[in-house]
């Protein structure tokens, strides 16, 4: 059976990450394309080099051109400007909306038949554009988003109660920024939920440290965290690649479920070779949709900046 091939377009390093993090899973040969000359393939060669210590046969490339991407079965897009200091998701719009756009045609051009994973910031406006640039089926379109979200909530949470992160099951809904809705109804230690083993108001401090997440890494490193959010590309491209069928929260395309209407926002979802094979409508209280609906409207008023 032929391998699968996986292209990751930019290679900084929430791209270089999640491109070796797919190579030593063995899913695919990895392609890496930026526009900066010598990184990608410089980073190629360099992972490449660890195949034989890690153990993986996975074939890293680097390239400039897109046409060394063509016919790959999944593209991750993550170019774009990284969030600075004092900037939010939102400041990033016009500027990764150019270069989404054009890299969105280029994949198009190369791969008419990949599923398209989106990274870039803000993640669902930009996820929302890239499937309009495309012209793709929404189901193969996706954007990383309660991934990283909900590792970071089940982190905080094994730190709260000195249990190991394996035990901790936990979903973050809404968009990926600060509107996001972490649920602690169904967030769980081994199936018991978290609201019957942490006090309320620490809950809320920690749903809190979820949504700040992404700004607490910025503060301190000066630039966006990337291990955790190329290890959740990682994570999601093994559920597309093997078929898996994972349940995780993503940034799908909503037609009127949670009462949202041609939008793309996390909510759990069912990934597997198809891309998104299904939208679960989860129950919520009237507090929970409500901060969900809260958070659809401001990715609404960004895509109509946009022009959509």
């Amino acid at each position: 059976m032929a391998r699968k091939k996986i292209s990751v377009i930019g290679a900084g390093n929430v791209g270089a990450t999640a491109a070796f993090l797919i190579a030593q899973k063995q899913l695919g040969d990895v392609v890496m394309v930026d526009i900066v000359d010598g990184l990608p393939q410089g980073k190629a060669l360099d992972m490449a080099e660890t195949s034989p210590v890690e153990l993986f046969d996975s074939n890293i490339t680097g390239s400039l051109d897109y046409e060394a991407t063509a016919a790959s079965d999944l593209v991750i897009i993550t170019s774009g400007s990284p969030r600075k200091p004092g900037m939010t998701r939102e400041d990033l719009l016009q500027t990764n909306a150019r270069i989404v756009g054009i890299v969105a045609e280029n994949v198009v051009k190369h791969s008419p038949d990949c599923i398209l994973m989106m990274l870039t910031n803000p993640l669902d406006i930009m996820t929302y554009h890239a499937w309009k640039i495309s012209g793709f089926p929404s189901h193969r379109v996706v954007g990383q988003a309660g991934v990283l979200d909900s590792a970071r909530f089940r982190y905080f949470i094994s730190l709260e109660l000195g249990v190991s992160v394996e035990d901790i099951n936990a979903l973050v809904m809404g968009g990926h920024g600060d509107t996001m809705v972490p649920l602690p109804r169904y967030t769980t230690v081994n199936g018991i939920p978290i609201t019957q083993l942490i006090a309320t108001a620490r809950i809320e401090e920690m749903v809190q440290r979820t949504r700040d997440g992404g700004a607490e890494i910025v503060n301190l490193l000066k630039t966006s965290g990337y291990y955790a959010a190329g290890a959740s590309l990682a994570q999601m491209a093994e559920a597309i690649i093997l078929d898996k069928k994972r349940l995780l929260a993503c940034s799908a395309h909503l037609t009127g479920q949670y009462g949202i209407d041609d939008l793309y926002i996390g909510v759990p979802i069912k990934l597997g070779a198809g891309g998104v094979e299904e939208i679960l409508e989860i129950e919520l209280t009237d507090d929970e949709l409500q901060a969900l609906q809260g958070s659809a409207q401001t990715y609404r008023e960004g895509i109509a900046l946009l022009g959509y």
